[in-house]
């Protein structure tokens, strides 16, 4: 272990599942609710069906606001008191979801919760950055996603479960149980991670200082852009995934089964890179990474185009299951790549990458989400176009980041 400061740690596994867990409430709030989407929209009478999207989309944009709070906090007031805000606040979200009378009040609920869940997830990799860098890093939080992704595997069907039994509402009513468990645990086994001596005093020139260096750091700069982009080709699949099973492989009652083998892509190729990156560092497996997926995802939209336009259910899932294995090689590597030179600023520097991808993602994902029509072409032609966009933004420091791995082997 490269550790940063001396302070007592949980044992390892139970560090990567309490991490873990914290950052699955993002996946659980999107996930759990994809079943009910349809329920949902009936309950409030929404017409278009695009803008059942809405209940992805506003999180997101929470999302993407509230990390820009937690990071400043966690670096002033310490890593736990941030995320005890985060989870309370996502309670609150929850709460008002539960209760909520029209689809705007829905709405507002869950844009609370992206602001709530964003610190938890933030924090969550400020966490590790305080006690690992580098390679160790990128090993950490692979095995943390491999974790973390049972959790989006497993989501729809719990969700489909409770709206079985109970209804809709009461997914918002399983959130709240949730945050509670999460709350004690990390509340009475997680020591604080970022000792007194290393804290910045909360202002806004120390908030701007750390954000202009975050910004100003080019390898930090490229992979929080590229991030963005491979995290927006992912919310373009959530936000239509379940319409388009449904739509043009007729898939309903099976669909949380299909979404859960894909998501285990993820989790595998996660676990597999947190062995890989420690021999071929994550530079290199991030860069093969974003060209495997350029090239499945432009092979299948040549599929595509010489089949009319239809293919059938297997051949969609075995080229949606690689690419999402290189989806699972780049989200541990490229956040310990953004992360690596900005140790001494977790926090903001977490909030900055953390907040700037997400809205690059949300941009992204939410406009090629409104383009679905039925067809795979817009899902697989994001893919590649995006993949492809992040592997030309990391081209530049590819070098620079070579050379840094290189002089951390030595």
């Amino acid at each position: 272990m490269s550790s940063d400061n001396s302070q007592k740690t949980l044992p390892f596994g139970e560090f990567i599942a309490l991490l873990a867990f914290l950052m699955s409430l993002v996946a659980m709030a999107i996930d759990a609710v994809l079943p009910a989407m349809g329920q949902i929209g009936h309950a409030y009478q929404v017409e278009n069906v695009n803008d059942l999207q809405l209940l992805v989309g506003v999180l997101f944009a929470g999302l993407a606001i509230g990390q820009l709070i937690y990071g400043p906090i966690s670096d002033s007031a310490g890593r736990k008191p941030a995320i005890y805000l985060g989870l309370l606040t996502f309670l609150v979200g929850s709460l008002i979801s539960v209760f909520a009378d029209d689809y705007n009040t829905m709405l507002l609920g869950r844009f609370i919760q992206g602001v709530g869940v964003s610190g938890p997830k933030v924090v969550a990799v400020a966490l590790v950055r305080d006690q690992f860098q580098g390679r160790e890093m990128a090993r950490v939080m692979s095995f943390v996603m491999a974790v973390f992704i049972v959790v989006p595997a497993i989501a729809p069907s719990l969700g489909a479960g409770i709206l079985y039994i109970a209804g809709w509402r009461e997914i918002f009513g399983s959130f709240v149980l949730l945050t509670a468990v999460i709350f004690l645990w990390f509340a009475l086994r997680q020591p604080e991670t970022l000792a007194k001596e290393k804290r910045i005093p909360l202002s806004l020139r120390n908030i701007w200082r750390g954000s202009k260096e975050t910004l100003s750091n080019p390898i930090a700069r490229a992979y929080t852009f590229a991030a963005g982009l491979i995290f927006g080709a992912f919310v373009c699949y959530l936000s239509t995934a379940q319409l388009l099973f449904k739509d043009i492989f007729q898939v309903d009652v099976l669909f949380p089964l299909f979404f859960a083998i894909l998501a285990l892509f993820v989790g595998v190729a996660s676990l597999v890179n947190g062995r890989l990156v420690m021999k071929f560092g994550m530079e290199q497996l991030a860069t093969r990474a974003m060209q495997g997926m350029v090239t499945l995802s432009s092979g299948f939209v040549a599929l595509l185009w010489l089949s009319g336009g239809e293919v059938p259910l297997w051949l969609f899932m075995v080229f949606t299951a690689l690419i999402f294995a290189c989806i699972g090689l780049l989200f541990g590597n490229m956040n310990a790549l953004a992360m690596q030179p900005l140790g001494h600023i977790a926090g903001i520097a977490s909030s900055v990458i953390g907040a700037l991808s997400t809205f690059v993602s949300m941009i992204f994902g939410g406009l090629i989400g409104q383009a679905y029509n039925g067809t795979l072409y817009p899902l697989f032609i994001a893919f590649a176009l995006l993949a492809l966009g992040a592997l030309l933004i990391t081209a530049p420091v590819r070098s620079a980041v070579s050379l840094e791995q290189a002089n951390e082997t030595k």
